[in-house]
């Protein structure tokens, strides 16, 4: 049999013009393995990745850029030297020149350093950020030392270093921070040289002075406390932001992957089809005692087998994203949605409804986008996170709404935390086993950006409660429309 083809008309015929190879001399060792063909199992959408693997990928946040730290010391040292030249020079004030001098020149030398030794783009770590504002509270303590302590004016600057603490660094550091700033004020209000001044100084009554230092503490402990709370939620909102960004990613690369599957299945459909054509052909023309027969019939099975996974991938809504499969009913994309999350310890069920009496008989149908099977994915794998058997998701629709319902019959949501649900870092196991948080403000935040409400609340069941999320979308879309 020869493998070439000679056209006759429209038609295509096999020879055998050329001896063929006999398999019976080949050794054992080398006979063609032939495997059996076992059914091709149906394309499962892989699982996306959980909210812990996707704060791995994260960037963690820390310390400050150099340059900034350098900058706001320059100007420091720059207001320092100013107002030590104009209490010396402009009011001839007597106070300890020298030792001021050599603080601000220290101070100076220090930032130069940085400056020549590192480049300005260098981040600091927060332990390293927490060290270079410690020498900033400790210089300025030793300047008021030398220049009336806490009487000086000047003293409420230490609340810069606990400023920029408290909005840079993690608690540790500003608690450190804040600790060494309230132990200065203290020591600078006790030992301390007098005020300069042109004569002799005033004397202040001590109970004044206790309440200055009072009113400096104080400053220290609100300011620290105030500015870490307000960064450390915005810090949560941008690591919750881009941890939704990175779950979403994931399922665009899902998606991207579908429509190459769907193209590679294409295109590859017409040189299969001609490999099938040709490979019946030479199961028609051989022999019943030819040795090639086997081998023939092989090739056969395994077209066809190539054939089924081809089929599959065009016409498996869960991997495909092709035209045809753009739009989709709702109840066909919650359970691909949900899929991922079957893995058989909890047990999904699907319902679908009409709420409505003059509700259409057909369901409505939506866009296939990657913000609904993220955001339905994780409220169903939340749901089977804490189910004890049975994780129920309804599709109900009347003509002005369409809703899908995640219930689960668990021991529901605590009652205060309804409020505060779909806020990123807020979850009962958060802090546990690696758990975020963030599970319900990535599904709330990509599902609002599809046009739905998302509503948190407990149903009552015979076990005493189960957790309850409505997501409901208005104006639905029918075929028929």
């Amino acid at each position: 049999m020869c493998e070439a083809r000679s056209a006759c008309g429209s038609g295509e015929k096999l020879c055998h013009n050329r001896p063929m190879a006999v398999t019976e001399d080949l050794p054992p060792e080398a006979e063609p393995r032939r495997e059996s063909v076992s059914p091709v199992p149906s394309p499962r959408r892989p699982a996306p990745p959980t909210l812990e693997e996707i704060a791995g990928r994260l960037q963690s946040r820390g310390g400050v850029r150099l340059r900034s730290l350098v900058l706001i010391r320059w100007i420091a040292v720059a207001g320092q030297a100013f107002t030590a030249g104009v209490v010396t020079w402009g009011l001839a004030f007597s106070y300890p020149v020298i030792p001021v001098a050599a603080a601000i020149a220290l101070s100076a030398a220090l930032n130069l350093g940085f400056e020549l030794s590192q480049p300005g783009a260098t981040r600091l770590n927060d332990r390293e950020t927490a060290v270079f504002l410690g020498f900033d509270t400790l210089q300025l303590t030793f300047l008021l030392f030398f220049t009336g302590g806490i009487s000086n004016p000047f003293s409420l600057l230490m609340l810069a270093p606990v400023a920029i603490a408290g909005s840079t660094l993690g608690v540790r550091s500003v608690v450190v921070l804040s600790a060494l700033s309230t132990l200065c004020a203290g020591f600078v209000a006790v030992f301390h040289f007098p005020l300069p001044w042109d004569g002799p100084p005033p004397e202040l009554p001590p109970i004044y002075m206790v309440a200055i230092w009072a009113s400096l503490t104080l400053s220290i402990i609100l300011i620290a406390v105030y500015t870490w709370r307000v960064a450390e939620e915005a810090r949560q909102m941008g690591d919750a932001l881009a941890a939704a960004s990175a779950a979403l990613a994931h399922e665009q690369r899902m998606a991207s992957l579908g429509a190459l599957a769907a193209a590679a299945a294409h295109e590859l459909g017409s040189p299969l089809s001609t490999i099938s054509l040709v490979a019946r052909e030479m199961q028609r023309e051989v022999e019943h005692d030819d040795p090639l027969k086997p081998d023939v019939e092989l090739l056969v099975e395994q077209s066809e087998r190539c054939r089924t996974i081809l089929a599959r991938l065009t016409v498996d809504p869960t991997i495909d994203v092709s035209e045809a499969y753009s739009v989709v009913s709702v109840p066909t994309l919650v359970e691909a949605a949900a899929d991922p999350w079957d893995d058989g310890t909890v047990e999904i069920a699907y319902l679908q409804m009409q709420a409505a009496a003059d509700a259409p008989d057909a369901p409505p149908v939506m866009v296939r986008g990657p913000e609904f099977l993220q955001g339905i994915g994780n409220l169903v794998h939340n749901a089977t996170g804490f189910a004890r058997q049975r994780v129920t998701v309804t599709t109900r629709w009347t003509r002005d709404w369409v809703e899908v319902e995640v219930a689960d019959d668990g021991p529901g949501f605590p009652e205060m935390l309804l409020d505060e649900l779909g806020s990123p870092f807020v979850s009962t196991r958060a802090g546990s086993h690696g758990h975020m948080g963030l599970g319900t403000f990535i599904a709330k935040t990509l599902l609002e950006r599809t046009g739905a409400a998302v509503q948190f609340g407990n149903q009552p069941t015979p076990e005493g409660g189960g957790a309850r999320v409505t997501v409901r979308w208005r104006n639905p879309v029918f075929r028929d429309t």
